[in-house]
């Protein structure tokens, strides 16, 4: 179909075009329209759906056969590191993850903060917090105390997961002492943190609320994916706030699932087993 054909039909009949991509993933329980009005005038995605986006990007690959390759590449100019995770792999990892937060009380519904350098433990945290149908919110490491705060008390989140450290080209960035600053300045208190000790940087824990990732892991069963709304979110991310209070823009699972998919073919071209970069 030509770009043209596409958008007309997209714009004309949204709700049987949307319904259509939707039919390309693999919901628990399909959506039997693709976009109702709502009274407030906003629209309502495949509502009715059932899904996780964490089964959608690991289990359902593992279970189509596809476990052995490579799902995530790790390459960093900084540390000079590269890492190749299998699907396999990668969903081990997010399922004990997943099983160590539910150990913290993180459940459906429950807000994460992930604050965290570019490290494949980020990837990782993302996609537990969605196994658990728990909505993360990614933080860029290394803001200022008061900018977490500002988004901490906004989204009032029942955990954050973070890093020892950040690495800025030969300068090693202390993470844990921003975090503390900034739960410290914040009116909203987690009630627990998940730190990732890198090898460039050792960080004391708090024993009243620091838990070590891998101790965590380790002490934990994996999770099994929970089934979520299609309208339930997602992920929160927040603007800079570079002109008033940063505000927060919810993803929803539904929505985003089919929309990715549909993108990552009609407008990038990626094919199985292509490599798509992402550089930002």
């Amino acid at each position: 179909m030509t770009y043209k054909k596409e958008y007309i039909a997209s714009t004309h009949h949204p709700d049987e075009f949307w319904l259509k991509q939707a039919r390309k993933i693999a919901w628990f329980t399909p959506p039997l329209k693709g976009c109702q009005k709502t009274d407030n005038g906003y629209f309502e995605w495949f509502k009715g759906g059932q899904l996780n986006t964490s089964y959608l990007a690991l289990d359902h690959h593992v279970n189509n056969g596809r476990g052995d390759k490579t799902a995530l590449i790790y390459d960093s100019p900084v540390t000079q590191t590269t890492q190749h995770f299998t699907y396999n792999e990668l969903l081990t990892d997010v399922a004990q993850f997943a099983g160590g937060l539910s150990r913290l009380g993180v459940k459906k519904g429950d807000r994460v903060i992930i604050y965290m350098p570019m490290i494949p433990q980020a990837a990782i945290a993302m996609l537990a917090c969605a196994r658990l149908g728990a909505v993360h919110s990614v933080v860029f490491g290394g803001f200022a105390a008061n900018e977490l705060a500002v988004r901490i008390d906004d989204a009032k989140p029942v955990a954050i997961v973070t890093a020892s450290c950040g690495i800025e080209g030969s300068k090693v960035l202390p993470y844990k002492p921003l975090v503390e600053e900034a739960i410290e300045l914040a009116e909203h208190k987690p009630q627990a943190c998940v730190l990732f000790q890198r090898e460039q940087l050792t960080a004391e824990l708090n024993e009243n609320m620091d838990y070590d990732w891998n101790a965590l892991v380790n002490a934990s069963e994996p999770a099994p994916p929970v089934s979520v709304d299609a309208t339930d979110p997602l992920y929160v991310l927040y603007t800079s706030g570079t002109t008033g209070k940063p505000k927060g823009v919810v993803r929803d699972n539904g929505g985003h699932a089919v929309a990715l998919h549909y993108s990552m073919g009609a407008v990038y071209g990626i094919d199985e087993d292509d490599v798509f970069w992402a550089a930002s």
